[in-house]
């Protein structure tokens, strides 16, 4: 098979080149949308709302951690809605546009605000909507690339991650701090990059049959796959969710700069992109090294692993922190273990996927694993912090690394997922 033709894979139509560039355009479009906002935008939109530092915590708390609710119920259920759409434009390509047009216009609504209750109202829709763009996206992953070729494809979009908020940051620090006009920048790249990715793709219409009725069993069943029967896509999606937990430190730098380290309002913007420029290039290098090794070798808990030790050193040092010098430091350190994880998880992810057939609606319950940690993560943060302030918060991150990187031992490696040692036979449902 040539590099660039299409998958041999039930319903693939897009030569691999051209899926490539769609999956990295419209995971660009999802992260610009939801990153920038976490890493400032809601920063500076609560702290111009709430009454003081605190009060600001707080409602970031709650901001991110209802989002984490809606990311929950919404996520499996999109993926469900993409596994069984009939429609002409495809089953993928059809929510690829509605979650990134109305997820837009949603963004442009919430730089509008003029209430704590608003931004809460809003930003649940927001991550309701992109949660269909995601789905969609992750699915196109299982449907049109070759198992081969996940490996590069998983680095390519772990490249995504990181880069797409440090653009989203470059483009929102050239607007005033805190304007409506910055929302209304993201929503417009974020809508682009939705189209774009749709032209790209190219898509067969699903078969008719075969479905099941929507009872309420069948709708309950979209948010639960029993990790006694598919044992390894259960330790997978533990070991997404540990390791990502550890990671989503990165959405809470703009107000531990501003709290720990006194930095002013109008110089976090500056300061929160200074640490995507040392951030990203860091992960850039080792998520394409990361990726390209790992398909070469044919080994991925390895980098798992890695990824997951070089998380605690991170969650330590910022624990630890003396000045921001060593926070900066710590923004290179955490983008080298933050690519290589990225590189190999989400194909270390579909290679244990229990049923092809519903890869959305699986792929929905992966991405839970992936987003849920960068909403609670905040929820939790007034707690830890009253406990024991950024030591206690940068400490617990730490042991969630350790615990992801004891639990990956329990994934099969490649080749080894009808048996490996340690791991039960997996068994189709």
């Amino acid at each position: 098979m040539s590099v660039d033709a299409p998958s041999t894979r039930p319903g693939a139509t897009t030569r691999f080149g051209r899926v490539a560039a769609a999956l990295l355009t419209s995971q660009f479009g999802v992260y610009i949308a939801v990153i920038t906002p976490l890493q400032l935008l809601l920063t500076l939109r609560l702290t111009g709302l709430a009454e003081d530092h605190a009060a600001a915590t707080d409602a970031f708390g709650v901001v991110t951690g209802l989002g984490a609710v809606v990311v929950l119920v919404f996520t499996p259920i999109a993926g469900r809605i993409s596994d069984r759409t009939p429609f002409a434009l495809g089953r993928r390509r059809t929510w690829i546009l509605f979650g990134s047009l109305s997820g837009a216009v949603t963004l442009v609504a919430l730089g509008e605000t003029t209430a704590v209750w608003q931004v809460v109202l809003l930003w649940c829709l927001v991550k309701a909507l992109f949660s269909f763009q995601q789905s969609a996206t992750a699915a196109v992953l299982a449907d049109q690339v070759p198992a081969r070729r996940r490996g590069l494809a998983s680095g390519l979009l772990g490249l995504v991650i990181p880069f797409a908020p440090m653009l989203g940051l470059v483009i929102v620090n050239a607007l005033p701090a805190g304007s409506a006009s910055q929302w209304q920048a993201i929503a417009v790249i974020a809508a682009a990059a939705g189209i774009a990715a749709v032209l790209l793709i190219r898509e067969g219409r699903p078969a008719p049959g075969g479905r099941e009725r929507d009872g309420l069993g069948v709708v309950l069943r979209t948010f639960w796959l029993n990790p006694r029967r598919h044992p390894a896509f259960g330790w997978a999606w533990l070991v997404r969710f540990l390791i990502t937990a550890t990671y989503a430190a990165g959405s809470y730098v703009s107000l531990y700069l501003i709290q720990r380290f006194g930095v002013g309002q109008a110089e976090v913007g500056g300061l929160v992109l200074l640490w995507s420029v040392i951030h990203v290039p860091a992960a850039v290098v080792a998520s394409l090294g990361a990726g390209y090794l790992s398909d070469a070798l044919r080994r991925q808990k390895p980098f798992v692993a890695v990824s997951a030790f070089i998380g605690v050193v991170s969650m330590l040092l910022l624990a630890f922190a003396p000045s921001t010098t060593v926070v900066f430091v710590t923004a290179g350190v955490m983008g080298i273990g933050m690519g290589t994880f990225l590189a190999v998880d989400m194909a270390m992810c579909v290679r244990v996927l229990p049923d092809g057939a519903n890869a959305g609606k699986d792929l929905g319950i992966v991405n839970i694993a992936n987003t849920l940690p960068q909403s609670l993560v905040p929820l939790a943060a007034p707690l830890l912090l009253g406990l024991g302030g950024y030591t206690a918060f940068f400490g617990f991150l730490a042991l969630l690394g350790i615990a992801g990187a004891l639990a990956v031992r329990r994934v099969p490696e490649i080749g080894q997922e009808g048996g490996a040692p340690g791991v039960a036979p997996l068994r189709r449902a």
